[in-house]
């Protein structure tokens, strides 16, 4: 188990299982530069020792949980500290408060102050990033998203011309080498492989994709891989991590362009953001205009 500090590890209630999200003790967050984040808990009622505790949503066991301990702060709150020195791993981690004794009580989310998260750009010396970025759940829970990757290829600008998608971004954590490119993996296929030539300067990249030659293969997703080191060095998943938006897929959207393929048929080729903020190319049957 990850810990700052022991506690008790009783069952959490989520809000499926019957907690009054309204009279939930609620959570005010500060996000750092650096990937820690502070809350500052209203009281959550109870005597004795109280822990903020975060539970990985996809774990398989509580030896996972991460706990905080709350102490007096201003204006009758409560704070805990996560520092961006304890790892948190990938994923979506609810949020709850303890006080000794009792039963943990999911944290309803407050005022997010994630201007720090903006356009934030680490430096890359510790060879890995961490990203935490809290946000209020569709059932008005807090939960804190996560991510910890090394190395890691940050996108910056999207380019769309026709059905060439042109990307440009930074690597964290390894150089980049002449023998470095880019490359495109068919999702239902991953030996499926479109090559693509890079440009770098330093840390900087950038490559052309051009969405016509994925569209050979028909409707389908295809994940995009960066490879700084050529062949034998690692492949990285291309994602857009650095800011304050936990969720991108609905957020950041492009318009895709319209392919007419020989044995397809007419389609639709464009880049979106995964589940995970990963970046792919989406290849779909075309929409029917007029019928």
């Amino acid at each position: 188990m990850t810990a700052l500090a022991t506690s008790d590890a009783s069952t959490p209630c989520d809000a499926g299982s019957g907690q009054d999200v309204a009279a939930a003790p609620r959570a005010d967050c500060i996000a750092d530069s650096a990937g820690g984040l502070t809350f500052d808990v209203t009281d959550p009622g109870g005597a004795g020792s109280a822990h903020l505790l975060l539970r990985r949503r996809e774990a398989a066991s509580p030896d996972e949980d991460v706990w905080l301990p709350l102490s007096p702060g201003g204006d009758g709150r409560l704070r805990a500290a996560l520092p961006s020195s304890v790892e948190l791993a990938e994923g979506r981690w609810n949020a709850y408060a303890q006080v000794e004794g009792g039963t943990p009580r999911r944290l309803a989310p407050g005022v997010n102050d994630l201007r720090s998260l903006v356009d934030r750009a680490p430096s890359g010396a510790r060879g890995h990033i961490a990203v935490r970025i809290p946000y209020a759940t569709k059932q008005g829970n807090l939960s804190v998203r996560s991510w910890l990757r090394a190395p890691h290829a940050e996108i910056g600008e999207i380019e769309i011309t026709g059905a060439a998608v042109t990307v440009r971004g930074r690597v964290y954590g390894t150089a980049v080498t002449g023998a470095a490119y880019a490359e495109a993996t068919r999702r239902a296929e991953p030996d499926r492989v479109e090559s693509c030539e890079l440009t770098a300067d330093g840390p900087e990249f950038g490559f052309g994709l051009r969405c016509d030659r994925l569209a050979e293969s028909g409707p389908g997703p295809w994940d995009l891989w960066l490879r700084p080191l050529g062949e034998s060095g690692p492949r990285i998943r291309l994602a857009r991590l650095l800011d304050d938006v936990p969720d991108k897929k609905p957020i950041f959207t492009y318009p895709a362009a319209r392919i007419e393929t020989a044995a397809h048929g007419p389609l639709e080729a464009g880049p979106y953001y995964t589940n995970d903020n990963d970046l792919s190319v989406r290849i779909r049957e075309a929409s029917v205009i007029g019928g």
